[in-house]
């Protein structure tokens, strides 16, 4: 299965009417689509390590979630509890916002083409000064483990979060 990301910018008014909205074009064109908070994502490799990890979880029948979608959320927020992860999800009010597209190519395509309907595409997904707060909060990491490597090794400590789900288990 392929994926593939979509960032943006985006106001949102209504919760259940937007992901009604995500819903549909999922549906319409055979695809999954999982959308996050782009204040806690660190990277394309950030999202690329967390599918790759849902996905295998899946295919081994050890995901926590049903939903490929949440299970991807699940990985990327680090946490092990569902209800963890949904603080990476969408929330009121304008927000940059990340969407990881899963299918076939040309469905994913489609997807993404009604998807910027939805967003002004933006590149938000890089890790920046303005996202370290959150990041730190959501990880759990210190100011003595970035003294330790460096705030450069911010992406890195975010990945080794999501290595580790499947350990603290």
């Amino acid at each position: 299965m392929d994926f593939r990301v979509f960032c943006g910018h985006t106001v949102i008014k209504d919760i259940p009417g937007f992901l009604k909205q995500i819903s549909s074009v999922s549906s319409e064109n055979g695809t999954i689509i999982q959308a996050m908070n782009a204040g806690m994502i660190v990277g394309e490799k950030h999202v690329a390590f967390a599918v790759e990890k849902a996905l295998r979880a899946i295919a081994n029948k050890c995901n926590a979630a049903n939903d490929p979608g949440i299970e991807i959320m699940r990985y990327a927020s680090g946490k092990r509890q569902i209800g963890d992860a949904f603080l990476m999800g969408v929330h009121e009010g304008e927000m940059d916002i990340v969407f990881v597209v899963l299918g076939d190519p040309e469905n994913i395509s489609c997807s993404l083409a009604e998807l910027g309907g939805l967003v002004c595409k933006k590149d938000v997904i890089e890790y920046s000064a303005r996202k370290r707060e959150a990041i730190l909060s959501q990880f759990d990491i210190t100011e003595k483990e970035i003294g330790a490597v460096g705030e450069e090794m911010v992406p890195e400590l975010v990945l080794e979060r999501v290595a580790l789900v499947d350990v603290l288990k």
